[in-house]
């Protein structure tokens, strides 16, 4: 089955320039570096990793908030850059978002009808008794009473702004949500009801779900296939419980050890990462783990390793196992 979304060898670099008139590029920072990924229908992939690896920059790149420095956009396998004004139209209405911070994301000076119906504004053939419609379905859909119509999102809590939040991105009956940290604002009880909401929207509408988050129980609760960046690369991709079950690289092995136990009384005993995440301007050359590595070889800082198929479906970049 043709995925719905499907990123190939995607790159985002921002030039650091020296000097306040007309300053010139020093250099590069490569927020991302050749990913590749793609979400099926009716799936969710999770993208994780340090704060600083480019999980986000990659949500602006397919939310079409950042152009492209290299590589090709693919929705329902046509390239973004040969879309039409209607295509681009369609996309819009088709791939939505939901952010962390639901109290920045919703203007405090409208009502709570008037945010969840402004994507609708540009459907000039729909009248305004069906978009008052949309606007009860979708509260109603996230458990809200349709009657908060009318009031402002200050009157409500986190998790209730998060929710509207969720109301406004399916008012245009998307087939992909961005979910960027769409709990990590919120307290347990609150994460547990969101994210149990998320689910139930998925399976009655069909939605496609790409969640970045850094709260590893979170992602495997949530996800179908999971894949780890680090400094702007994917350094491994599987399906869920493969990667949580036997991980590959040596970062996603560090990321899971430093994770909270199952059982606090297992003996479970954390890795902790040496060093400080390289800076993206100056990578370090080859790998670009290598330097905080605990398996690090000579040649992992002369080669860079390839994104490889190590064992079916579950990928690996690392020359453990070239």
């Amino acid at each position: 089955m043709e995925p719905i979304l499907e990123v190939k060898g995607i790159k985002k670099h921002f030039p650091v320039a020296k000097g306040l008139l007309f300053s010139k590029p020093i250099g590069w920072i490569k927020a991302v570096d050749d990913v590749d990924l793609s979400i099926g229908a009716r799936e969710t992939v999770g993208l994780v990793g340090e704060s600083g690896c480019g999980k986000t920059t990659i949500a602006r790149l397919i939310l079409l908030m950042e152009m492209l420095t290299a590589g090709s956009l693919l929705f329902r396998g046509k390239d973004s850059r040969e879309f039409k004004k209607g295509d681009l139209a369609e996309y819009r209405k088709c791939v939505q978002a939901v952010f962390q911070n639901p109290f920045s994301s919703l203007d405090p000076r409208m009502k709570v009808g008037n945010i969840i119906s402004e994507p609708l504004s540009t459907d000039r053939m729909m009248t305004k008794e069906e978009k008052r419609q949309r606007v009860t379905d979708g509260l109603e859909a996230v458990g809200l009473d349709p009657k908060v119509a009318t009031q402002y999102p200050h009157e409500f809590s986190g998790g209730q702004r998060q929710r509207i939040a969720i109301a406004r991105a399916l008012i245009s009956h998307p087939q992909l949500i961005i979910l960027d940290e769409p709990v990590s604002s919120q307290d347990v009880s609150i994460r547990a009801q969101l994210l149990n909401l998320l689910k139930e929207i998925q399976q009655k509408r069909g939605i496609s779900y790409l969640l970045i988050a850094h709260d590893l129980a979170t992602v495997r609760y949530m996800s179908n296939r999971i894949s780890v960046m680090y400094l702007g690369k994917i350094v491994e991709a599987a399906a869920c419980e493969d990667l949580y079950g036997e991980p590959l690289h040596p970062y996603t092995k560090a990321l899971l050890s430093a994770s909270l136990p199952d059982d606090p009384d297992s003996g479970h005993t954390k890795s902790v990462l040496s060093g400080e995440v390289p800076s993206p301007l100056n990578p370090p050359p080859g790998c670009h783990f290598h330097t905080r590595c605990a398996y690090n070889r000579p040649g992992c800082s002369e080669m860079n390793p390839l994104l490889k198929e190590t064992r079916p479906g579950h990928y690996a970049a690392c020359l453990l196992y070239e």
